[in-house]
């Protein structure tokens, strides 16, 4: 038989057949070949074309897909030096990420030309995991009880305060998604071991809101070929693989997902999550509402614990506890989501706008082990203000459900059940917490404490000590200390300053709260400290509501703004205190929460009245200047009439005054001493105080605690009420002066046996040194203004028995008259030896030394000694008494009762305006002017 011409067969497959070559005869002919010639030839032909086939062959299954494009894990976001599994950081394995479209078909498979059935095809590549048992339904009534009364506490708190809708109500509410424009959503499945992909790809496929792109990602998978060749049979153009041999666990996809360009959501997806054939519609229009488009959406959530009976936190895996949290839904205690619930964080699958997803990486993750859930949700909460949610389902149509197997409820093949992740989960759930993570029970149970002690070296933790150790031990307090943690502040190490244990830093009950500022943000540049340390302090505050947050005078000025930051959002006071004045501050505890708050409400001013007494004057300088100040911004006045001299003024201007701002005035007429005290200072606000000095006044280094002190607990106590009060005096006076004779008095002495070193309330105004009230000195001025006459004798008012009567030219007579008249009383101090917080050194001036004056002046009725000492140690019961136990003294130093005071101002009946005799005046508190007359 001859040789034939090559051969199509009907594929278009090209044949030669070697055989009939080489039996072929032989032919010769004149121009052509040999018969031997044709035989080698054709022979040569045949191994050509066998080979040819062969390597095309080889080269189709070993060669990677044409569109394949390989890039290092360093292409991705940084994964903090995480170490694969060899021990070598990810940047010295070479790993390889690759990247493939569903358009490349799996080798040796052809869906065109009818080769094969597609479904047929589809079950070859397919391994479809099937659930052997049922759902597991708890028979244990109690438990039953337990978490399902929790749910229900849960959602009708979150009902009353903020609203949580059924599916209906979400899905009939304005959405942004509901236009005509539909939002592009990337589905990210993250797959391992699991053969569950054919379902996930069929039910995203079949959505009523089709995908815009899904990327399947295998890192470090060992079904990773299976998994690519499933995409690849697929063939759509918008699914990919991805796939790397190296396991970026479960932050790999967050990384991922930051790349998810031109989209507008991300939805990631645990490998046992199927989503009914609505999900997509149901997410994307929830998240396009007003009220939810600053959240992330899931469909199984967790909350975390609630507090225990001895106030610790227990394992948010604790068996058989109420305290433990609840897994939502969970259909083996019979709970179902029937309305949207806002949870601690989302397991298993999270729907959130690409703009979001990327605040999963402001803070480099605790670990990268585990805990990808509870991460996201503490740094969407911490720095985008944005909540966690449950959406509700129809129990009875699974297209609504993001789960539609519940899977993560049935397979046993879960991280949770491994003892080491849940200790590693629960320390950190307490770490966020620790760090301002507001949890549903935080929300639901606010907490309140006297203070926060925020340190940021060793060395505050020392300063502040004394004064965190006093709150902690005082019964009714509760002050916790935050430190910065990290590089700045370790934890375990100023645990061990207080006198604590390491353990302290680890527990789960609140004592001490570590921001890990450093170790957590691996660079940080100025700005992330303030955001980190802001952030955190702002959720802390949130939680525990402190009414002061103590802090050093010299604080970092990052961490300050950070602190001023957050305490000027909420209702919180900064104290920036000395260092020198913590250790006589310690009556700070004594005071009540809710007059602590008011700590900076409160401004005291100091005026001082000067002359041309520049010795005195430094004097009095370089006492104030010694005072404890607290911290408090204090302005102070200095009030010279025309005739001050040029040494005065040298010492005026020359005074140097850290602690607010300094106000010079000086009259270009002469006004003389009444109107120089009354002129001094006027209220500007009722939270305004002024204290005013002569410049022959010396005061204590503790007058600015005394004063501070006694303001909270006897101005801004809610339970304190004490009107009659219209200052408080640094001063105890050693003589009465109102009588004629003067005779001496001593106050230790005539309290020592009912009231040994109590303070007492006297009707006699304090002029060497007090503070007075903004509401009683408006009061003052109109009364003075009604009253004044230069002839003292023309004064209409009397005090029978007292010489203040003839008092001529007195700012004071005018404000005894007052007291006397209405019953106000001001509060001395009363300490051993009259030991005061300032002293009259009786220098000469408009009243001592003038040749008007007939009266002479013993230095020693008047000079007292200085209070040096820690002032508490000394009341009874080292602190400031209630109200109803301080003594009152009528002007003549009588004891009385301050209705007894109202009651011989109003028999006299020489007020401005005529009340009867059990009424006194009652004036506007905004004015000073008379308005009624008032019933006591």
């Amino acid at each position: 038989m001859g040789a034939t011409a090559p051969a199509l067969n009907g594929d278009g497959a090209v044949f030669i057949s070697c055989k009939e070559v080489k039996g072929g005869t032989k032919r010769t002919s004149k121009g052509g070949m040999s018969s031997r010639s044709v035989q080698v030839a054709a022979g040569f032909t045949c191994l050509q074309f066998a080979f040819a086939l062969y390597a095309t062959f080889l080269l189709y299954f070993i060669a990677p897909p044409t569109t394949e494009t390989l890039f290092s894990p360093g292409d991705l976001p940084a994964v903090s030096g995480r170490r694969g599994t060899n021990g070598n950081s990810d940047t010295e394995q070479q790993q390889k990420i690759s990247v493939s479209s569903g358009n490349e078909l799996p080798r040796g498979l052809v869906l065109g030309g009818g080769s094969r059935d597609r479904r047929e095809l589809m079950s070859t590549v397919c391994e479809n995991q099937k659930i052997e048992f049922e759902q597991k339904i708890s028979n244990d009534s109690k438990m039953i009880g337990i978490k399902t009364g929790l749910y229900k506490e849960v959602l009708d708190f979150q009902q009353r305060t903020r609203g949580c809708e059924t599916l209906n109500e979400l899905m009939n509410m304005p959405s942004s998604s509901s236009g005509s424009v539909r939002p592009k959503v990337t589905v990210i499945l993250n797959h391992f071991q699991r053969k569950t992909l054919c379902s996930q790809l069929d039910a995203l496929l079949d959505q009523t809101l089709p995908f815009h792109s899904i990327w399947v990602l295998a890192f470090g998978s060992p079904n990773e070929k299976s998994l690519r060749v499933i995409v690849e049979t697929y063939n759509h153009s918008q699914i990919f693989f991805v796939g790397s041999t190296y396991d970026f666990k479960y932050y790999g996809r967050f990384q991922l997902a930051l790349q998810a360009e031109e989209t507008d959501y991300v939805y990631i997806l645990d490998d046992d999550m199927i989503p009914g054939r609505r999900m997509l519609e149901i997410l994307a229009h929830v998240a396009g509402t007003e009220k939810y488009h600053n959240a992330v959406l899931g469909s199984i959530g967790r909350i975390l614990p609630f507090r225990q009976k001895d106030y610790s936190f227990p394992s948010y895996r604790k068996f058989g506890s109420r305290e433990a949290g609840i897994y939502i839904p969970d259909p083996a205690y019979k709970i179902v989501v029937d309305r949207v619930v806002q949870v601690d964080f989302l397991s298993s699958s999270w729907f959130l706008s690409a703009d979001l997803v990327k605040t999963i990486f402001v803070e480099t993750p605790f670990t990268f082990q585990t805990g990808e859930d509870l991460h996201l949700s503490y740094q969407l909460q911490k720095y985008r203000d944005a909540g966690s949610f449950v959406l509700p389902v129809d129990p009875n149509d699974k297209e609504t459900w993001g789960d539609s197997e519940h899977r993560l409820a049935q397979i046993s093949e879960t991280t949770v059940i491994h003892k080491n992740v849940v200790n590693v989960r629960d320390e950190q759930w307490w770490r966020v917490f620790s760090r301002g993570y507001q949890t549903q029970w935080a929300v639901m149970n606010p907490q309140e404490c006297d203070a926060f002690f925020f340190v940021h070296s060793l060395s505050e933790v020392s300063d502040l000590a004394p004064l965190i150790q006093r709150f902690r031990t005082t019964v009714g307090k509760k002050a916790y200390v935050v430190v910065t943690g990290g590089s700045y502040c370790p934890c375990e190490e100023a645990a061990a300053v207080l006198g604590w244990t390491a353990q302290s830093c680890h527990e789960r009950r609140f004592k001490i709260f570590d921001l890990e500022v450093g170790s957590i943000h691996k660079h940080l540049s100025e700005a992330s400290v303030v955001q980190e340390i802001f952030s955190s302090i702002k959720g802390l505050i949130k939680i525990h509501n402190p009414s002061l947050m103590f802090t050093v005078s010299d604080l970092h000025y990052e961490v300050r703004d950070a602190l001023q930051l957050a305490a000027a959002r909420t209702s919180t006071t900064l104290v920036q205190i000395p260092r020198t004045s913590v250790r006589h501050a310690l009556w700070i505890p004594d005071v009540k929460s809710a007059a602590l708050k008011n700590w900076n409400k409160m401004r005291i001013s100091i005026s001082i009245i000067t002359q041309n007494r520049a010795a005195s004057l430094q004097r009095l300088l370089t006492s104030i200047s010694t005072a404890y100040f607290l911290g408090d911004r204090i302005d102070i006045s200095f009030n010279m009439d025309v005739r001050v001299d040029n040494v005065t003024l040298d010492k005026v201007n020359e005074f140097p005054w850290p602690h607010g701002n300094k106000i010079i005035r000086r009259r270009i007429i002469e006004g003389g001493l009444i109107r120089a005290v009354s002129e001094s200072w006027y209220p500007a606000s009722d939270d305004d105080y002024g204290l005013l000095l002569e410049d022959d006044i010396e005061v204590s280094p503790h007058f600015y605690m005394w004063l501070k002190y006694a303001l909270l607990s006897y101005r801004y106590d809610p339970s304190a009420s004490l009107p009659e009060m219209n200052a408080i005096a640094l001063y105890t006076p050693r003589v009465i002066e109102v009588v004629k004779e003067r005779p001496a008095w001593n106050a230790t002495e005539f309290f020592k046996n009912s009231y040994p070193n109590t303070p007492y309330l006297h009707q006699l105004p304090c002029s060497w040194g007090a503070l007075f009230f903004p509401e009683r000195w408006r009061e003052f001025y109109k009364y003075m203004g009604t009253r004044y006459t230069p002839d003292a004798k023309a004064n209409a008012v009397q005090i029978p028995k007292s010489r203040t009567n003839g008092w001529q030219a007195s700012w004071k007579k005018f404000l005894i008259d007052l007291m006397y008249l209405r019953g106000y009383v001001t509060l001395y101090p009363n300490f051993p030896n009259q030991t005061s917080f300032s002293t009259n050194h009786l220098e000469p001036g408009a009243h001592i030394g003038n040749k008007a004056n007939v009266l002479s002046h013993k230095r020693e009725d008047f000079e007292v000694p200085l209070m040096y000492e820690d002032f508490r140690q000394l009341l009874p019961n080292q602190k400031f008494p209630s109200p109803s136990k301080l003594p009152v003294l009528n002007l003549f130093n009588q004891a009385v009762s301050l209705r007894g005071l109202k009651s011989a101002g109003a028999k006299l009946g020489q007020d401005v305006i005529e009340c009867e005799p059990t009424e006194v005046v009652i004036v506007n508190k905004g004015t000073g002017e008379p308005e009624q007359c008032y019933s006591f």
